[in-house]
């Protein structure tokens, strides 16, 4: 009944990221860069994968070649906009999409990055099936630091359910032993709550990452977009929520009793390494790329979703955001608590510097409410979230993630 609650009021609220006005101020993002210039991340989309698979909701697209070669170049230009802006970007995550599906591009990019900026960290997302041993020793040579390999499960059946029919579990496994150790951090991403998946199937997963002694694991929960939702309950059934905790109840039974830090919600990893939520990592954030979202400030910014539309704007050296929406002081102070609750912890005097006031002034009903659910507990300055607070707090994010999901999906059938 709580994790409905809480799920419910996040979806109400996220209905909200509809109403994003269709002329931005622009003028606010570059009086931004000049002073938080530093102190903001970069997100790098890149749209292109060789096979599409039916349950994702990012912005993607076939891979072609001419195509993708014109939109590294977009990437540049529209990078330098930024530039232009004071901003001064140090830590950097690719994501897609299939960032290497176009390896030569990737590493002109990369070395361009690292010709503008004090480069610190660079995370990278891709598939086992990009990972032949010449793409590896260019990423290891590019200075990657976080490796983060979208497997989705190791059982053959259920990637076939998926979608994800020309990689098999076995060469899965081989593919995460063969980068283990090469990078300062390897992810493997996995897929809980699939409406075909067991849970049988699903243990067999995290005993074969535990195993395996892959340095980081990333579970993701179905956030299907209402028409991904469509296709997948005519494809299979209806999914089914009511046993998500089960799967999410597996993760925290066999990784948080057995030596893994939950870095995340979602993410369990062995000591203190990188994570791929750029959005925890840093308040602020621009996303550059066709469809990546930006937070500054107080702002979520949306790029054209379309390829053709996103080169329109670049090719006439405009900035190419098509949505902007400004959250009011409370719905900004809630964002920031989800996201921090999200990393597993928040800071009351990093809260007092970005808002100059308290949490406990500004959210003292929230705060209320959490405490008395048993979801968080506090001591010494630090609002952390307890284990059973843990599936509440990655409920309320995945309803988070869906909201986008359909900004995404209105977006992309709007052709903006």
């Amino acid at each position: 009944m709580l994790n409905q609650f809480v799920g419910s009021v996040v979806r109400y609220e996220g209905q909200k990221f509809l109403r994003f006005t269709g002329t931005p101020d622009l003028s606010s993002i570059s009086s931004r860069g000049k002073t938080r210039g530093d102190r903001v991340s970069l997100y790098i989309h890149i749209p292109f994968c060789r096979t599409l698979c039916p349950f994702c909701c990012f912005n993607r697209y076939l891979f072609k070649e001419d195509q993708a070669r014109m939109y590294f170049k977009d990437l540049r230009k529209e990078l330098d906009m930024y530039i232009g802006m004071g901003f001064k970007f140090n830590d950097f995550y690719f994501g897609g999409g299939t960032p290497t599906v176009l390896m030569d591009e990737l590493g002109d990019f990369i070395a361009y990055l690292r010709s503008k900026f004090e480069v610190k960290r660079i995370s990278l997302e891709t598939t086992p099936r990009e990972l032949t041993p010449e793409t590896v020793e260019q990423l290891r040579k590019l200075g990657i630091n976080r490796l983060s390999v979208g497997v989705q499960s190791f059982d053959n059946g259920l990637l076939k359910d998926m979608g994800r029919t020309l990689f098999k579990g076995e060469d899965s496994i081989e593919k995460l032993k063969s980068v283990q150790g090469k990078f300062d951090t390897v992810n493997v991403d996995l897929m809980f709550n699939f409406p075909s998946q067991t849970l049988e199937q699903f243990k067999s997963d995290v005993r074969i990452f535990k195993e395996l002694g892959t340095d980081q694991a990333t579970f993701y929960p179905l956030m299907p977009s209402p028409h991904k939702m469509d296709a997948l309950t005519k494809k299979f059934r209806k999914v089914d929520t009511s046993r998500e905790k089960q799967f999410y109840d597996v993760i925290l039974n066999e990784l948080l009793d057995h030596g893994y830090k939950a870095s995340t919600a979602w993410c369990f990893s062995r000591g203190d390494l990188m994570i791929d939520e750029y959005i925890i990592d840093y308040d602020d954030y621009i996303g550059i790329g066709a469809g990546s979202v930006g937070f500054l400030g107080g702002d979520f910014l949306v790029n054209s979703f379309s390829l053709e539309g996103y080169h329109k704007l670049i090719e006439d050296s405009r900035l190419p955001i098509v949505r902007m929406r400004r959250l009011s002081d409370t719905e900004h102070c809630r964002y920031y608590m989800l996201t921090k609750f999200f990393s597993m912890g928040l800071n009351t005097k990093q809260f007092q510097n970005r808002f100059n006031a308290g949490i406990h002034s500004r959210l003292w009903a929230e705060l209320l409410f959490f405490k008395t659910m048993g979801i968080i507990k506090e001591k010494d300055g630090l609002i952390s979230v307890t284990r059973s607070g843990m599936y509440p707090v990655g409920t309320m994010m995945k309803e988070f993630f869906a909201s986008l999901n359909t900004l995404r999906e209105y977006c992309i059938e709007a052709g903006i």
